[in-house]
Order: C-alpha cells, then sequence, then structure tokens
C-alpha cells in the first residue's frame, strides 16, 4: 500500500462498524472458550495465566500480574491453586535465589495446548462456511490490525 492509503482515515460508519463486529466475536469467542473450560478444571483466569506461561516462559508473581491486569494477591491465589492441581510450580531463579519464578509443568502445557486444539476446531467449523480466498484475507486483514494494535 502506498503511504497516501494508509494516511487515509476510514468512514466513521466503517469504523464504528469494525468495532462493534470485534466486540461482538471477542464476545462470542470468550464464552465458547468457557463453554469449552466447562470439561475441565480450571478456571478462565488459571487459563490466561497458563497461556501467557506457556508463550512467554518462566514469570515472577510481579510479572504475571502485570500481564494479566491483576492484583499480586490475586495472582499468588491463583498459582497457589494451578500448583495444587500440578499445573505449575514455583522454582527460585538459579542467578539470584530471593526471586521465584513459576514454571508451566508438562500437564499445565498439556491442558492448555488441549483447550487451544478445542478452540480451533470450533473456529474451523465456522470458517468452512467461508471461501478459502476470504479465510485467507480474514487471516491477513487480523494480522495487520494486529501489528497496528501492538504497535501503539
Amino acid at each position: 500500500m502506498s503511504s497516501n492509503q494508509h494516511s487515509q482515515i476510514p468512514n466513521e460508519q466503517v469504523v464504528a462498524e469494525v468495532e462493534k463486529s470485534l466486540r461482538y466475536i471477542a464476545g462470542i469467542v470468550k464464552q465458547k472458550g468457557r463453554e469449552i473450560l466447562n470439561d475441565y478444571t480450571i478456571t478462565p483466569p488459571q487459563f490466561v495465566a497458563l497461556q501467557w506461561l506457556l508463550e512467554h516462559g518462566d514469570m515472577t508473581i510481579g510479572e504475571l500480574s502485570s500481564k494479566m491486569f491483576l492484583a499480586c494477591s490475586t495472582t499468588t491465589d491463583l498459582v497457589d491453586r494451578m500448583e495444587k492441581n500440578e499445573l505449575v510450580v514455583r522454582v527460585k531463579d538459579p542467578s539470584d535465589r530471593r526471586v521465584v519464578r513459576i514454571h508451566l509443568l508438562k500437564e499445565g502445557e498439556r491442558l492448555i495446548e488441549e483447550v487451544i486444539r478445542k478452540r480451533q476446531e470450533y473456529l474451523a467449523g465456522i470458517l468452512k462456511n467461508l471461501s478459502a480466498e476470504d479465510v485467507e484475507q480474514l487471516q491477513k486483514s487480523l494480522h495487520q490490525l494486529h501489528l497496528e494494535m501492538k504497535d501503539e
């Protein structure tokens, strides 16, 4: 795209429609995700915490709290329950023994991958109603939108 196309301000009505669609889609995906989680022993916040650990590796309670926008005490309770269910373990940082990191265990990793696979199967069932070209264009547009939002 030329820089002229990038600087053009989209029509207000189009922006409103895009925002509304994204909000509705996010709500449906969240609800479907919760329905899938009903078959598991973890709560939605635990799922989010496990996802962060899977994608970004070991974190301190403070780092995880900040990523999840939760108070440290809330995150500590969350980690306590996940540790009890053998999904994570607290480990001392080898370079600084005062620092404790939350480490994702194999069972936590397996659980997250299974839930994500089920979410993807749900989405695949929805996307099958679109043409291959539309799905590819949607993926490209969503990827670009994500990149633009990350840079903000």
